[in-house]
């Protein structure tokens, strides 16, 4: 038979045990952190709203509808060390040109990002674009002129 009394699970992870001022035994430590005893602070507040302000942001709410313009609002050249929801912003409107089979200007828009990406990294010698976003806006360029190009092909 086993011995259950061994001093295998008999670790104490706690900090208190080895610092003599922190005055807390073992099993005052082993009360304090136990689930069971209930502590007396009260739950704190993770809304940060009242219902009132609430309120007042769900009336001014207007729902964002996306149509293929998301291009039109980013403002290239981007800044030298962009901001992730910048490129973010910028692939996601090479996206939704090419998903609103707009070939054309989804390949001039990602070559004008490259291009301005690759002027502004020749003068100041950073990386405008993480190389995966830059991996990302040749694809879609690509892809938009292979689909366009089939587009001009099939119409003829």
């Amino acid at each position: 038979m086993a011995d259950l009394e061994s001093d295998l699970f008999a670790i104490s992870l706690s900090d208190d045990d080895h610092d003599p001022e922190a005055g807390a035994s073992a099993t005052a430590t082993a009360t304090a952190t136990d689930p069971t005893t209930h502590s007396a602070a009260p739950p704190v507040d993770r809304t940060g709203q009242t219902e009132e302000e609430f309120q007042a942001v769900r009336r001014g709410y207007r729902v964002k509808v996306e149509n293929g313009d998301i291009w039109k609002t980013i403002k290239l050249p981007l800044a030298p060390k962009p901001k992730k929801h910048e490129t973010q912003e910028l692939l996601h409107a090479v996206e939704e040109l090419y998903f609103f089979r707009r070939f054309e200007e989804g390949a001039a828009f990602a070559r004008r990002a490259l291009g301005e990406a690759e002027q502004e990294e020749e003068a100041k010698r950073e990386a405008t674009l993480d190389a995966d976003t830059r991996r990302l806006l040749k694809h879609y360029e690509s892809r938009c002129r292979e689909r366009s190009a089939a587009a001009a092909t099939a119409a003829c």
